[in-house]
């Protein structure tokens, strides 16, 4: 079973904070451009797919991990999720979890991803430590 951190457990700035909200409805399209620029520390690639359209409701995310496997990621209302195995490839048959957060759907597909967010956590806390924070 899966269990995402709480907003207020959550050391790195989520990218639902950086949202663009629409109305009631967030832009995707923006939704998408934040969780890129939020982890791509921590992946070899990462960019929105220029094969499919982007919408207000849906977008396409293309992803290397730091061991070299490609996935295709659909981010929606409902959270981000696998939806390929390639870049721009999106498999209808193909049933993957939804995941609240990037943070959570990258840490069940990269061991590399855990270790550079451990880095990048360790590095942050001690330049708190050596600022006197």
């Amino acid at each position: 079973m899966e269990i995402d951190c709480q907003p207020e457990e959550s050391v790195i700035p989520s990218f639902d904070e950086d949202c663009v909200e629409l109305g009631d409805v967030k832009d995707m399209r923006l939704e998408a451009e934040a969780v890129v620029n939020d982890v791509l520390f921590a992946v070899s690639e990462m960019h929105l797919s220029q094969s499919f359209n982007s919408a207000k409701y849906v977008a396409y995310i293309n992803v290397e991990t730091r061991e070299g496997n490609r996935y295709c990621l659909e981010l929606t209302e409902a959270g981000l999720r696998v939806v390929g195995y390639a870049f721009d490839q999106v498999d209808e048959d193909l049933k993957t979890q939804y995941h609240e957060t990037v943070y959570s759907l990258l840490d069940t597909l990269s061991p590399g991803y855990r270790e550079a967010f451990g880095n990048a956590l360790l590095h942050r806390l001690e330049l708190l430590k050596q600022n006197g924070h």
